[in-house]
Formats: C-alpha cells, sequence, structure tokens
C-alpha cells in the first residue's frame, strides 16, 4: 500500500489532499519565495491523527513540512516539492481560560487574534502581538519564538508559555502542559520545540501565561534628530513613565515614505527620527514628561494621539510599505546592541547605495529589544538577485556581532548566514540535537542547519 493510501486510511479521505484541491497557499510563506506545491496537505484534527500521520511518514523515511498561517518571511514553510505538507488549521479553538493562574490551554492551530479576544473576554491580557495577529496561529508563533511590539514589557513568545505539547518525527507524543510559573523538575523541554522551526517537532498544543489587563494605552510619537537621542530617549521613557508598552522608532526615510502613501502629516517639518512610545501612566504625567525632553532638547515635537483612530493613524505608518510601488521589496530583521544600530544602519546604507545608487533603503525597528528592520528596494542588473542584497546587509552585520535574525526565524533565505550569528560549537550541538529528535531527518528539511 502506498504511503498517500496508508495516510487515507489513517485520516480519512477528507484530510488528505492532492493536485488542485490544495490549492496554490501551501507553496509559500508570505516571503514569496516557494515555488512548488508539496506532494500532499494533510488536515489532522487532533493531535492523535498528526501522530498517526508522522508515524507513516517516518517509517516512508518522506520529509513533512508543518505549516500555520504562512505569514513567515524565511522560506521556513516553503516545501520543495517532494514533501508532506501537514496544516494546523483544523487543530483549533481554545480549550480553556483559567482565571485563577491566569492561563489558557490553546491548540496550534489557533489564530492570535483569536487568542487575544478569549483572554480579553475573561478579563486578562495575552501578551503576545504581531501586525499579522488575524491570519498567523499560535503553533507558527511559538515554533519561530516570534516577537512583536510587546516585547519590551513582556518578552519573546517564549515568555508566554508555562507548557506545550509536541509530537516527535516517529509520532511520539510529548505531553509537558506545566501550569505553574516555578518547575524545575529536570529539563524544561518545551524550548526544545519553541523557536526550531518545526525541525525538532510539531508543536500541537500551549498553555499560555496571561497577564493583567496593561489599562489605557497612550500613544505618543516624538521627533528625534539624532540615533543617540532616540536612546537617551528610551531610557529616559523607561525611567519615568514606567513600564512602557512600546518603544518604536522610524528612521527619516521610512516614515516619511509611508506617510505619504498614507496621506498624512504630523509634524510641519521632517525630522531624523519619529518614535512612537505607549505608556500606560496618565496622560498629564506623560504630558509633562514630554514638556520636560522638549526644554532638555531631547525631543524637537511631539504628538499625544487624542484619540483610537489618531493612534492607528500612527501606527499605520509604522505597519509598512504600500509594497506596490516599490519593486523587489525585502525586508530584513537583525538585531545587535543597541548602542550600535545607528552605526550600522548608516553603514548598511552607505554599502546598499554603493551598489545599487537608486535604491530605497529605509530602516524602522522596536530599538529597546535591539531589533532594527530593513527594507530595501533596488533594480538588479545582470547576475544580480535578492541574495546580492542579503550579503551586503548580513555582511556588515558581522563586525558587529548581532544576530540575522531577531525574531523572523532562519527558515531557508538566512540559512547561508547563520555561520555569522553562531559559533561552530553552536551549530554542532544543533546538529546532534536534530540528529537526537529526528534521526532520519523528515522534519522540515533543509530549514535551519
Amino acid at each position: 500500500m502506498s504511503l498517500i493510501a496508508d495516510l487515507r486510511k489513517a485520516l480519512g479521505d477528507a484530510a488528505v489532499l492532492e493536485g488542485e484541491a490544495m490549492g496554490a497557499r501551501p507553496a509559500s510563506d508570505m516571503s514569496l519565495t516557494g515555488t512548488a506545491l508539496p506532494r500532499a496537505l494533510l488536515r489532522p484534527r487532533s493531535t492523535a491523527d498528526l501522530a498517526a500521520a508522522l508515524r507513516l511518514c517516518n517509517a516512508a523515511g518522506v520529509p513533512v513540512i508543518a505549516q500555520g498561517g504562512m505569514t513567515g518571511l524565511a522560506g521556513g514553510a516553503n516545501p520543495s516539492g517532494n514533501e508532506i505538507a501537514i496544516s494546523l488549521e483544523r487543530m483549533r479553538g481554545i480549550e480553556e481560560v483559567d482565571t485563577a493562574s491566569a492561563t489558557m490551554v490553546v491548540k496550534a492551530g489557533t489564530p492570535l487574534e483569536e487568542c487575544q479576544r478569549a483572554a480579553a473576554e475573561a478579563g486578562l491580557f495575552l501578551a503576545l502581538d504581531l501586525g499579522s495577529r488575524g491570519s498567523c496561529t499560535i503553533g507558527g508563533n511559538l515554533s519561530t519564538n516570534a516577537g512583536g511590539i510587546r516585547v519590551i514589557r513582556y518578552g519573546m513568545a517564549r515568555e508566554q508559555v508555562l507548557g506545550l505539547e509536541a509530537v516527535l518525527a516517529d509520532g511520539t507524543i510529548v505531553s509537558s502542559m506545566n501550569r505553574m510559573l516555578k518547575n524545575n523538575a529536570g529539563y524544561d523541554l518545551k524550548h526544545l520545540f519553541i523557536g526550531s522551526e518545526g525541525t525538532l517537532g510539531v508543536i500541537t498544543r500551549a498553555v499560555l501565561r496571561l497577564h493583567p489587563p496593561p489599562g489605557e494605552i497612550t500613544t505618543t510619537l516624538c521627533a528625534v534628530e539624532s540615533y543617540e537621542q532616540v536612546v537617551a530617549l528610551l531610557r529616559r521613557a523607561q525611567a519615568a513613565l514606567g513600564g512602557i508598552v512600546a518603544f518604536e522608532a522610524m528612521w527619516r526615510d521610512y516614515f516619511s515614505f509611508n506617510a505619504e502613501a498614507l496621506q498624512l502629516r504630523f509634524f510641519e517639518a521632517e525630522h531624523a527620527f519619529c518614535v512612537i512610545v505607549e505608556s500606560t501612566m496618565a496622560q498629564d504625567a506623560i504630558e509633562e514628561f514630554l514638556g520636560a525632553c522638549l526644554e532638555d532638547g531631547l525631543i524637537t515635537d511631539a504628538l499625544v494621539a487624542a484619540s483610537h483612530a489618531q493612534s492607528r493613524q500612527v501606527w499605520s505608518v509604522r505597519e509598512g510599505h504600500p509594497t506596490e510601488s516599490l519593486p523587489n521589496l525585502l525586508n530584513f530583521d537583525v538585531s545587535l546592541p543597541i548602542g550600535q544600530i545607528g552605526h550600522y544602519a548608516e553603514a548598511c546604507t552607505s554599502a546598499l547605495k554603493a551598489r545599487w545608487p537608486d535604491a530605497h533603503v529605509s530602516f524602522y525597528g522596536h530599538v529597546g529589544d535591539s531589533n532594527v528592520h530593513i527594507c530595501v528596494s533596488a533594480l538588479y542588473g545582470p547576475g544580480e538577485d535578492m541574495h546580492s542584497v542579503d550579503d551586503i546587509v548580513y555582511g556588515v552585520l558581522g563586525p558587529y556581532h548581532g544576530s540575522i535574525s531577531a525574531e523572523h526565524g532562519i527558515g531557508t533565505l538566512k540559512r547561508p548566514y547563520l555561520h555569522l550569528s553562531r559559533s561552530p560549537a553552536e551549530l554542532a550541538l544543533m546538529r546532534t540535537l536534530k540528529q537526537a529528535l529526528d534521526p532520519r531527518g523528515i522534519l522540515n528539511p533543509g530549514k535551519v542547519i
């Protein structure tokens, strides 16, 4: 009996799609670099179904790829054409919200926004937040250790997880659904799977940590004239405003391009940087803080959002380029020591402009968590492609001892550059873990390492 026939027998015909029945979605994540459909697409309904599927695929030596919301930007969920893709979209739902322990038990295929709503309805707050919240799924968020706009206060996705369940390559179910904040009973196995991009096991359920609602959030937009002042504003805001909720810096080219495209204007003049600061402090305290910053010359202008609509306008500028006006647009996601980000941005821009003088190059980032994003749009000459841009962006990063991936993962697109951020000993240990948990190498092959 063929593998596909075995899978149909184990999961049912409706859970095994082939050919045109799969549609185009399984071919590529949002990087749009995938070009091939998988051999088949499985749609299990339960952890037991997934375990049965992996057991069969492992026995046959056929590679598999777990797919969530397909919102990634590193090619981590893209098939090459020979794999079996497994969509977790039917493994969806909130199993429980425990207000006493402030936890949520959720299935991996549940969209992030659905989890946020369920937490809010229970009077609690799920801190993880991404622009793709309506499409990305918890399984994908955890397998890539997603970051987002609340990291400065609450940490990465990893910090939001108390326990999880995963299925190994051979179909073994590892259920470690811990609900306690303190649990030092041996190795914390969840960290094997969080951030491993489906190469060590497939996450199926998780216990998420919830928080008290942050209260009313006030959005401010500050005009700043140097990167050194951006860092000084960050430290002053953290000291004066307590636990700020977000701190997002936009370099002039990024802010001006998006604001113009959206036909929005916030300040009379253009400024070197525009910084979004969100805080839960009372508005009079925020206004006093801004007044002192203006008086000291730390900022040159400021705007306090007067409504949710105006706050959304500010964030709409931060949330991205209208891609139709920028050919070959590439988005990079790197991290490096906060004090070096300004120097790196200047060096990277200079190197890219030296190669493509007419290129659009712009920067924005969370800054407070060491993360900066780079947008590059260039018209390539003969023999040039996106990898020519990669070589420059990551090559310039090397001397700063930064990371080629702050929050988007490695996938296939960053794998050739992983050695710039990880030592030979670290890479060897990664391969040891991969061999131990997936000896036949069927889980998301060719990704990460």
